[in-house]
């Protein structure tokens, strides 16, 4: 038998348990690190070396601006990547009525709406479906108070990265946040579906209208378009030049373009001419901002 010393291997239990080894600060079990729960959090906080080989992918190519879901996205990608903008957010005032707002639920199909007072500048917390049904649904009476059933929201700023907000979302119970600016003010609104989503990919429930993504082909050379669409898809999808390279960097929507050319918000059921022959017609639209837009491409002339 040979006394030839074996090469030294540290011995199991000299490093103290952690997060990657399955094991809670507490001494509790986590789950397996293969697992889904074990890799996501993984994700979240990683080792020196992972972030350390992010960083140099990070160097050599920059993330595309619409990512594959993945959980590289949690460190990837921010705040202001996945939050809706101000202009989208439904909220209601503090003095609403409880007949509007069962309308503004039944309207939008939202489990939770920001509450406000003033303007959506002064947020005061949100608004559970399951408390209003509780305390005023099913035939019930009596007065209606808003403010006894508010539940808080977070606030964060656009910086953080997916994956923090996503643990403090879990460790804090609370399934929505708004995104405050320097100033204070709400930029956007972002909720605990459009975290996980940017991982797994698009989650569609009972109440999410099936849009056919941002456009849908009504019949040849005419599209049903959300006027949030990006402008670079739009002209990809429908092969047509609807940007100048002056406005490239200016115009980032087909909303913004037709904005653009009209300087003002279009009134529903307005069609707006396009040089290229094109024609844009104002399917949906409030006073604040344009939603849906058919778009008909030129017609091309007879040989």
């Amino acid at each position: 038998m040979s006394s030839e010393p074996r090469p030294s291997s540290p011995p199991l239990g000299d490093e103290p348990a952690g997060m990657a080894d399955g094991v809670g600060g507490d001494g509790r079990d986590l789950p397996s690190q293969r697992g889904f729960l074990g890799r996501f959090f993984g994700e979240i906080f990683g080792s020196e070396d992972d972030s350390a080989a992010l960083k140099d992918d990070e160097d050599d190519s920059r993330p595309a601006a619409h990512p594959a879901p993945g959980m590289v996205n949690l460190r990837r990608m921010r705040v202001d990547d996945v939050a809706i903008p101000k202009v989208e957010i439904v909220a209601a005032p503090i003095n609403v009525s409880l007949d509007d707002l069962v309308d503004m639920f039944r309207e939008h199909g939202f489990s939770r709406i920001p509450v406000f007072r003033g303007t959506l500048d002064s947020p005061l917390g949100l608004i559970h479906l399951k408390d209003l049904a509780l305390k005023h649904g099913f035939g019930k009476g009596g007065r209606f108070t808003l403010r006894p059933m508010l539940r808080p929201l977070l606030y964060v700023p656009p910086s953080m990265p997916i994956g923090v907000l996503l643990q403090q979302m879990q460790q804090k119970r609370m399934h929505m946040a708004l995104v405050i600016d320097e100033y204070g003010g709400v930029d956007g609104l972002v909720t605990i579906e459009d975290l996980i989503e940017q991982v797994i990919g698009e989650i569609e429930d009972e109440h999410d209208e099936d849009e056919g993504g941002l456009w849908q082909a009504e019949k040849p050379g005419q599209w049903l378009i959300q006027a949030r669409a990006p402008l670079a898809e739009v002209e990809a999808e429908t092969g047509l030049r609807l940007g100048s390279e002056d406005q490239d960097e200016e115009i980032d929507t087909l909303g913004g373009l037709i904005f653009m050319m009209t300087g003002r918000i279009p009134l529903r059921g307005e069609v707006i001419g396009h040089p290229s022959g094109a024609e844009f017609e104002v399917v949906d639209a409030d006073p604040r901002r344009i939603k849906r837009v058919r778009l008909r491409a030129p017609e091309v002339p007879a040989e």
